[in-house]
């Protein structure tokens, strides 16, 4: 097990991976969706998360999502107290990165935030493929509650050393390769509320929902991992990614 942890470098980490992930996926989103379709950007995603988990994941555990934060936490891997500065930090680096990116994407001609949706989440008639709010609801529920099982699960005392980045990097691309038609995949409130608040008043009153879903997936995971899978000496993340 790790010592007390430096909260600065837990900061720092969580900012630079969050900001990473956000400016990185939905970057490629808006800057570049129309050369690389769904399938770039669900790669671009899973890539984000993949280098920076190898960068400074044994830093701060490699969370970047408020999700996978409370999901580590109910699932033993950090203490419920620590949890604030890791959630308010992701969700600072998420505004943080979609203002960048909207600063970046206005250097053309007639950008419009607004009009074009600015890879924020939707359902209904926000959703890509029009799906509906239970639709969505269902999936990212279900879709986040994998990602957590694959976290908690590749960072298990008992898996491969050393791989765990690897397999959430592509967990995440496989996620964006099934949701990005239905809701333009959240799975992480850090990403949603990072640009949908410059998205307009349609996507922030949607932002509920991709807040909601992916905490509730994020517990159900983290509570029954121990239960469904888990040992009783469990590292915690960063101590995981370290290898």
């Amino acid at each position: 097990m790790s010592t007390q942890p430096d909260v600065r470098k837990i900061v720092a980490a969580e900012f630079l991976g969050t900001f990473v992930l956000v400016f990185g996926g939905c970057g490629t989103a808006v800057l570049a969706g129309k050369e690389v379709g769904f399938a770039g950007v669900a790669l671009a995603f899973g890539l984000t998360v993949l280098v920076m988990a190898y960068a400074v994941g044994h830093v701060s555990g490699g969370h970047f999502n408020p999700a996978v934060t409370l999901g580590a936490a109910a699932g033993g891997r950090i203490a419920w107290k620590d949890t604030p500065v890791y959630i308010v930090t992701q969700l600072v680096a998420g505004v943080a990165a979609g203002a960048v990116l909207l600063l970046v994407a206005s250097g053309t001609d007639g950008f419009d935030a607004v009009a074009s949706g600015f890879a924020s989440n939707g359902y209904d008639d926000r959703s890509p493929l029009g799906y509906s709010l239970l639709a969505c609801l269902v999936i990212e529920v279900l879709l986040t509650a994998i990602f957590l099982w694959v976290i908690l699960g590749a960072t298990d005392t008992r898996a491969p050393k050393g791989f765990a980045p690897l397999a959430i990097g592509l967990a995440l691309t496989l996620i964006h390769l099934i949701s990005i038609p239905v809701t333009n995949t959240s799975v992480n409130p850090a990403r949603s509320i990072g640009v949908g608040l410059f998205a307009g008043g349609d996507a922030i009153g949607q932002l509920w929902l991709f807040i909601v879903a992916p905490v509730i997936g994020g517990l159900i995971a983290g509570f029954s991992y121990a239960f469904l899978l888990g040992s009783d000496d469990a590292a915690e993340l960063a101590d995981a990614m370290e290898g």
